[in-house]
């Protein structure tokens, strides 16, 4: 069974969580990478142990994020002039344009972007307040991530209801390979159509601090620092897609798994408010371990090399199962049990360490963090009322609708 099992099969991703690990729980004891054949494309290895994808992470000379990491295939042209983002190259282009991205994560930038965040969570659970019982998705985990990045990017508050469609549009497409846009379009133009439109609107901020700079993010990344780099157009463009597609979907998924966690797990949320400011940060971490919003990256051998024991030949596809090696037994005690004091607990919810751990794990952190501080101090009975919709994809570990009450 483990040498035709297909990991890119979106029924199995719609399996239920026990019946995944039990899959991956087999790969990771097996001797060697499995390879996964695919009836539509090339196949790959699947990588599910903690120590592999930690040594292909740090290996990136070996182990490429070239030509794409987010994708089973390689992407058509049209597509990656619009995505390729810096997830998807290496140094020394990723290394550049990190050194200038990195101005958004500047501790200056996450304190102001904190503020920002305590407001706006005021905002979301005063709202929710005044509502009652909701869809917990589109109410309180869709708009806190979004809402911060169109501000960190100055995107004017009239562009962002379309920010919001082009953004769920290209989650869908990326996501599922069958998806049916309802206006008919093919998978392929919804993707180019929709980060088009977030090119054009990056392009128009980027024009205007330009000539008017700000004490903002847009301006530092347009203007050359004192080594004169500077993004384009097109490196703006794809960076704002990076962040309202990753900084959405990690965020946002991990608010919606942390209420069905803490629905589910009672003894939990009571160990959790008998102390929030003690045992927050720990249970953050578990919250992103045990759900793992993102579930794979894809690495390309760029030469015959050897990975913990297994030769790989040049072109040969690694998928990286980050949702396997968070269940790894050999790393974590009790894996399958979601326990918010878990110490030590380096999960890999944000990638593993190496040139492309997550820029904005810290914004994450603290986004989530507030949030749930807020809801839980002020309404801390809130609980899910039925079983989440899942997203149709293997990539994340999306929620598309969770029902609350409290």
């Amino acid at each position: 069974m483990m040498t035709t099992i297909d990991l890119s099969d979106l029924d199995f991703w719609a399996e239920p969580r026990s019946e995944r690990d039990r899959t991956f729980a087999a790969l990771r004891a097996a001797d060697e990478p499995v390879f996964c054949p695919r009836d539509d494309g090339p196949g790959f290895y699947a990588i599910t142990r903690y120590d592999q994808i930690a040594e292909a992470s740090r290996n990136p000379q070996a182990f490429s994020s070239e030509p794409i990491a987010v994708g089973l295939d390689d992407p058509p042209p049209e597509v990656s002039g619009l995505l390729g983002s810096m997830m998807s190259m290496d140094d020394p282009r990723h290394a550049r344009l990190r050194r200038i991205v990195a101005r958004a994560f500047t501790p200056r930038m996450i304190a102001r972007a904190t503020d920002d965040v305590a407001r706006l969570a005021t905002e979301i659970v005063d709202a929710l307040v005044q509502r009652g019982p909701c869809d917990f998705v589109s109410e309180v985990a869709m708009p806190m991530p979004l809402e911060i990045v169109c501000r960190m990017m100055g995107v004017p508050e009239s562009a962002r209801p379309e920010v919001v469609e082009a953004t769920n549009a290209i989650i869908a497409a990326i996501g599922d390979p069958d998806h049916q846009d309802p206006s008919g379009k093919p998978r392929a133009a919804v993707l180019v159509d929709s980060a088009r439109f977030m090119h054009e609107l990056m392009g128009e901020i980027a024009r205007d601090r330009r000539a008017n700079p700000a004490d903002d993010i847009v301006t530092a990344m347009v203007h050359g620092d004192v080594d004169g780099e500077a993004l384009s157009d097109a490196d703006l463009g794809k960076f704002f897609v990076l962040l309202v597609v990753a900084g959405n979907e990690t965020t946002r998924n991990a608010l919606s798994h942390a209420l069905t966690l803490f629905t589910d797990h009672p003894e939990q949320r009571d160990l959790l408010l008998s102390d929030l400011d003690e045992r927050m940060p720990a249970a953050i971490e578990e919250v992103v371990r045990y759900a793992t919003p993102v579930n794979w990256m894809r690495r390309t051998a760029t030469r015959d090399v050897d990975l913990v024991g297994h030769r790989f030949r040049t072109g040969d596809r690694l998928i990286m199962y980050y949702v396997s090696a968070n269940r790894d037994e050999t790393v974590f005690v009790d894996p399958y049990r979601f326990t918010i004091t878990r110490n030590p607990n380096p999960h890999l919810g944000f990638g593993s360490r190496g040139p492309h751990f997550c820029l904005g794990a810290h914004l994450a952190r603290r986004e989530i963090a507030l949030m749930l501080r807020e809801l839980f101090t002020r309404v801390p009975d809130i609980h899910a009322t039925a079983e989440p919709v899942r997203q149709r994809t293997s990539f994340v570990n999306g929620v598309l609708e969770l029902p609350c009450a409290f």
